[in-house]
């Protein structure tokens, strides 16, 4: 259906499901394993998120483009040079904080269909500009926060499993700043939230991240 798909059975998917669940579990950071959850259990969400991009003037046309968040595709110094507090300048520092690359997303193998094989690698490279408009760093308990309101955002499962199963990893004191405040806010933020595909982000990078973060409906982080 496309490069690099490999078709499977609704059995291989469960077994498939099964077995990368577990080892996300054990390894939160193993991220080709929850790829591999990703795309086996998002068989719902993933045509519910295709329909409310093409439902939206924004996300129909992310679409028909199909742009992609790549070195190859940035121009890292030009966005380096923005103001502080635009979109561009603070995912440039958030990836050069972080010591983090766009080119780590997997491809998808395992969905079978293009266009939602596109959905779901456009949701992967997104991922890191949930960090920056959330304010959220990639430790275990950014990355919780960031699931929890990917979770409601997106409905896919593997974000569900990741908000339930990360604070497990976390000490008392995270976990009661997590539970008070973070998650809270993650939830209420994510209901407000417009969905986060229908933003053409690569055409935004000047605009402030404050302004974005309204117009998406994300509330400041405490």
């Amino acid at each position: 259906l496309y490069p690099g798909h490999i078709p499977t059975s609704p059995l291989q998917k469960a077994l498939l499901a099964a077995g990368s669940a577990c080892m996300a579990l054990c390894d939160p950071y193993r991220h080709d394993m929850v790829a591999v959850l990703g795309e086996t259990t998002g068989c719902l969400a993933l045509p519910n998120l295709r329909d409310k991009m093409k439902n939206h003037p924004e996300g129909y046309r992310i679409l028909q483009e199909r742009p992609r968040i790549r070195l190859s595709t940035l121009d890292v110094g030009r966005l380096r040079g923005l103001p502080d507090g635009t979109l561009g300048r603070e995912y440039v520092r958030f990836l050069e904080d972080n010591k983090v690359s766009p080119d780590t997303r997997m491809p998808p193998k395992f969905v079978d269909d293009e266009e939602l094989a596109y959905v779901i690698q456009r949701y992967r490279e997104v991922h890191d500009l949930m960090h920056t408009l959330l304010g959220m760093p990639t430790n275990m308990l950014g990355e919780v926060v960031v699931k929890w309101f990917e979770a409601v955002q997106t409905g896919l499962p593997m974000c569900v499993l990741g908000a339930a199963f990360g604070p497990i990893r976390l000490s008392a004191r995270k976990l009661q700043v997590l539970a008070t405040e973070l998650v809270p806010w993650a939830i209420r933020s994510g209901r407000n939230a417009s969905c986060i595909l229908n933003f053409y982000y690569e055409q935004r990078w000047e605009q402030p991240v404050e302004s974005l973060r309204e117009e998406i409906g994300i509330f400041p982080p405490p």
